[in-house]
């Protein structure tokens, strides 16, 4: 297994899980067969050129687009189930950590993960009570001809979601507990963020809570963060493509669109803002 630490901003970092040498043998869960069947699904319905399904894929997809990125993050790393954790305990898996040195140093790498790891553990958790608070209310709605109960299986989804990046977060609570990391710098990864066109989106007040890790670039790339106490983009899409080509993972590529565009978004609202913010005041001090 190989976690990956991607700076998206210089205040946010999308984890992502590659899973290694999945025996061809193993046996699936059904937790992996209803994902399996629910993508099949999916896709078909993609597939149609008009009718409720193709609709019904044009709003998920809208939804599934704004789920956030950290959830996607957690996601990706795998329930930690009793088979897994003796194998990593006895060391039969290494866990590797990949992150751009020249960006990360590499005392605050361990931090980050943990960070990531818990600061949505009780939103989780929360969310997850009230997707199943949720679902018998929904029953009703599956008396109606034709359309199946999307409520409800939207809220099954958003559970399955949720309870699966808690697991998640706690797979890599288990393992920063337990040191079982192995922490490995990336020039490739160095490389695409060198090469990275500046200047980047940025903002000059906060995006995050005041308590949020702060990934305390010194080395960005190019001229100076211009609003070190604010937010600057690190990745565009562009470089985010070039990013999954040199680390030969197309599945990280829609991980990483997601994220960028996210963050992308956050920080030109905040921008926005301010303009209208220092706007208001100029009017204001017109009228005195």
């Amino acid at each position: 297994m190989r976690l990956y630490l991607l700076p998206i901003s210089t205040r946010r970092t999308l984890l992502y899980c590659h899973k290694l040498n999945a025996p061809a043998t193993q046996e699936q869960t059904w937790g992996d067969w209803l994902q399996s069947k629910a993508a099949r699904t999916w896709a078909g319905w993609e597939q149609k050129d008009k009718g409720w399904q193709k609709k019904v894929v044009s709003y998920g997809n809208y939804a599934l687009r704004r789920i956030p990125y950290e959830e996607w993050g957690l996601k990706s790393v795998p329930p930690l189930s009793q088979r897994r954790k003796q194998v990593e305990l006895r060391g039969d898996e290494k866990v590797e950590v990949v992150y751009p040195k020249s960006l990360l140093p590499l005392g605050k790498v361990s931090k980050i993960l943990e960070t990531l790891a818990t600061e949505r553990e009780s939103l989780h958790k929360q969310r997850l009570v009230w997707c199943f608070v949720g679902m018998p209310i929904t029953i009703p709605v599956g008396l109606l001809p034709v359309v199946p109960n999307l409520p409800f299986f939207y809220l099954v989804y958003r559970a399955w979601s949720h309870w699966r990046a808690y697991a998640g977060g706690k797979h890599i609570q288990f393992l920063l507990r337990n040191n079982l990391l192995t922490y490995t710098p990336s020039p490739v990864l160095d490389a695409v963020y060198a090469g990275q066109t500046q200047p980047l989106p940025s903002t000059p007040q906060p995006t995050t809570s005041p308590n949020a890790e702060l990934l305390g670039n010194e080395k960005v790339p190019g001229p100076e963060d211009p609003h070190p106490e604010g937010e600057t983009m690190l990745l565009n899409q562009a470089n985010g493509r070039k990013m999954t080509q040199a680390l030969d993972l197309p599945q990280l590529e829609v991980e990483l669109e997601r994220a960028i565009w996210q963050v992308e978004t956050v920080v030109q609202l905040s921008k926005e803002d301010i303009v209208e913010e220092k706007s208001r005041g100029g009017d204001e001090k017109k009228t005195q």
